[in-house]
């Protein structure tokens, strides 16, 4: 399922996670990820599809559970839209790879980072 490359990195970052292969994809669901002060809650699950293909194919957006809110009440900028995965209803965060993904180069780890980085925004 997901790569020794992955796999390392989740270990060494400490990630509690879990994997599973479903519909083609395999939906990695990394538990008690930390959001900035900007959010409420400040803990949640992350859902990342992993597509057919990767690391070669980039995955796409990535989800959350429970529903995370800034701190006015508002919704994240394109985070409104709920989607059902492992049988669980998800948070949808609309957010796109920006650069062109690099086989053998891009991973878990950068897909990660690129997360980090706009939850950081806190908008």
């Amino acid at each position: 399922m997901l790569p020794e490359e992955d796999e390392a990195f989740l270990k060494e970052k400490g990630l509690n996670y879990t994997e599973e292969s479903k519909n083609g994809f395999t939906h990695l669901v990394i538990s008690n990820f930390p959001f900035p002060e900007a959010y409420t809650p400040r803990e949640a699950e992350i859902l990342i599809r992993l597509p057919a293909g990767y690391p070669n194919t980039k995955p796409d957006m990535f989800w959350t559970r429970p529903d995370i809110k800034l701190n006015s009440g508002a919704w994240p900028m394109s985070s409104h839209v709920h989607e059902t995965y492992l049988e669980l209803p998800w948070q949808r965060w609309s957010r796109h790879w920006q650069h062109e993904w690099r086989p053998g180069v891009d991973c878990l780890k950068t897909f990660l980072a690129a997360i980090i980085t706009e939850i950081k925004r806190g908008r």
